[in-house]
């Protein structure tokens, strides 16, 4: 009892087991062996488990049997053993069989439409496992989508760890890309861990923000095809991920890093059992504030976490985006916190923030569980010109989908729409949300992998996942699983063949990262959008675009950021379905300037520059 209450059911399992097998009329032995098998996702021998507690059943033994046979997707048994339960009186099986039931509801057949082809890139993510199961290992690796070498089209970033270089690779226009990175200057050997693309100085070229464990590096692009290191204030703490926005809308942009835990190898905790070692959990180590640093140009940043009020709140960081939740014109923050509730940041327009997590909604799932997210995408799903949270999270915890309401506050509708189903087996790290089919409404794509390199040896859950598609049917996302099964971790999107469909770039730890090549057949028309700021930043991050056809309106905004330390194509991207045309399209700067066109033909990408 004293393992399970600290959640290290690995070390409780055995205890209990043979406290079943001593006295199976203890009226709690079996009861609770079973329902550590469940925590430990082992499903079917937790039924065995819990037909071991002497009979008649109890309300809760009950309950914990439907809720097996439920991530069994035996439907059938799930279903008549629930009613079983409430008859027994248990409060608990009434609630968990009205979400049983909303999850049945939602759509169990995936789409076919959207198809990707693998292929492997010329660099591999090494995380230098020793055996040591240092929670870093299991950390990286983010990667960013930028034209660098300004050629139009995209190239592609990626981090490595322990000691190993960092890669730029090159789109050499052709399905190929070359790992330039020791001759442009951005190798940052260490362990990175995530990275930002933007640029910071106006320059016309995109810079990189490069964060890591000990130490973060900021490159600024020379704009000859390689970049120099500028001094950044180090604070030493291990950051994960980070987003360029002009928080102050000065026409120049400001950089939130993303901190995780306060962590040393010499301090090291012993995790698993005297058989074999695991990775810890987060618990084992304190959490830490984020930062946020002003840009005062010239390539000089000065910090103003404490003033603004990012600094006065610890957490557990992993991903963040950004977005204007309350449609107040200003941009807001939302950290995804590894197993502690979810900041949300709201823009006071003063250069303050204030953290709103919790009366939003979003800090918790509709459970009222702070689960282990990880990465976060804050984009509008339902085409209601209002943006939505998708965040990721472990097996057995669902990853999460808030709809915005348009009330300053979110609805959890995970079960519903689809995702509770599909999600429950994964453990998600980067996401993208985006339109992969042209259709017009945008999709779901999560990077998957067991945070255990050895999950097999205390769970029912494989250390190798497969990826998770959701489409979006409008009304709620039918899942499929998409390729081989592997330890992904980064994720990002650009259109790198320039053919009108939205790739991907996947990392995965000790093997080669892949892209994969969108081959969707009789995808929809699109149109997409570069944008260059003058009053407002360059990049124009935080721009909010609507485009209008003839099947609706659909929004999107221009961002630094993406999913779990990544950060996508700043090119925004609208399927457009079988509309040749786009009727009306507006973008809303930055600065507040608004611009508008009418009549404008599809399937190219246009460049509009902020008015003067």
């Amino acid at each position: 009892m004293t393992y399970a209450a600290q959640e290290k059911y690995v070390l409780a399992e055995p205890p209990f087991r043979r406290a079943c097998e001593l006295d199976p009329k203890e009226p709690e032995a079996c009861y609770y062996w079973g329902r550590t098998l469940f925590s430990i996702s082992r499903f079917e021998e937790a039924l065995q488990a819990y037909k071991l507690d002497r009979k008649p059943w109890r309300g809760k033994t009950l309950l914990g049997m439907a809720l097996a046979h439920e991530a069994l997707n035996h439907d059938g048994e799930a279903d008549r053993i629930y009613r079983e339960a409430i008859d027994a009186g248990e409060q608990q099986a009434s609630l968990d069989y009205r979400k049983f039931q909303r999850k049945r509801a939602a759509p169990g057949e995936p789409s076919p439409e959207i198809t990707f082809e693998a292929r492997d890139l010329p660099v591999t993510v090494r995380n230098g496992a020793t055996g040591k199961k240092q929670l870093i290992e299991t950390m990286i690796a983010g990667t960013a989508v930028l034209d660098f070498d300004h050629d139009g089209w995209p190239d592609i970033y990626i981090c490595n760890g322990a000691g190993n270089p960092n890669a730029l690779l090159r789109n050499n226009h052709d399905g190929t890309f070359t790992d330039v990175a020791a001759k442009a200057g951005v190798e940052a050997r260490g362990y990175s861990m995530g990275v930002a693309a933007a640029d910071f100085d106006n320059d016309g070229y995109v810079d990189l923000f490069v964060t890591g464990v000990h130490s973060s590096h900021l490159f600024h692009n020379r704009g000859n095809g390689t970049f120099e290191e500028l001094e950044f204030p180090q604070d030493g703490k291990w950051a994960v991920s980070a987003a360029w926005f002009d928080y102050d809308n000065d026409g120049m942009l400001d950089l939130l890093v993303i901190h995780y835990v306060d962590w040393d190898a010499a301090k090291e905790p012993y995790c698993g059992t005297s058989a074999y070692r695991q990775y810890c959990h987060p618990r084992e180590y304190p959490p830490l504030a984020n930062s946020l640093y002003r840009n005062l140009g010239g390539g000089k940043f000065r910090e103003v976490s404490k003033e603004s009020g990012i600094g006065g709140y610890t957490g557990k960081g992993m991903g963040v985006a950004l977005g204007d939740y309350d449609g107040d014109g200003l941009l807001d923050i939302m950290v995804a916190n590894d197993s502690m509730p979810n900041f949300l940041f709201h823009n006071r327009g003063d250069g303050t923030f204030q953290e709103v997590g919790l009366a939003a909604g979003v800090a918790l799932n509709e459970n009222g569980v702070a689960v282990s997210s990880m990465g976060v995408e804050f984009r509008d799903f339902d085409n209601d010109g209002r943006e939505d949270l998708f965040v990721t999270a472990l097996s057995n915890e669902m990853f999460t989908l808030f709809r915005n309401s348009g009330t300053g506050a979110f609805v959890d509708v995970t079960a519903p729409s689809g995702l509770a189903r599909a999600s429950l087996p994964w453990t998600g790290w980067s996401n993208v949300m985006a339109d992969f089919n042209n259709d017009g409404w945008k999709d779901l794509f999560a990077a998957n992998g067991h945070v255990m390199d050895n999950a097999e040896l205390s769970s029912g859950r494989a250390s190798k996942q497969p990826n998770l598609l959701l489409t979006n049917g409008r009304r709620s996302f039918a899942g499929r699983t998409m390729g081989s099964p592997a330890p992904h971790r980064g994720l990002a999107w650009g259109d790198f063949d320039r053919d009108g469909r939205i790739d991907l770039v996947v990392t995965r730890l000790n093997q080669p990262a892949q892209i994969l090549w969108n081959r969707t057949l009789n995808s929809g028309n699109w149109i997409a959008f570069e944008l260059t700021g003058v009053k407002s930043n360059r990049d124009a991050i935080g721009a909010w675009i609507e485009v209008e056809t003839a099947d609706g309106k659909q929004w999107d905004r221009v961002s630094g950021w993406s999913g779990y330390g990544c950060s996508s194509s700043r090119t925004m991207h609208f399927g457009m379905g079988s509309a040749p045309v786009a009727n009306r399209v507006a973008v809303h700067w930055p600065s507040g300037k608004v611009t508008q066109l009418e009549n404008v033909a599809g399937k190219r990408t246009l460049q509009i520059r902020e008015p003067d």
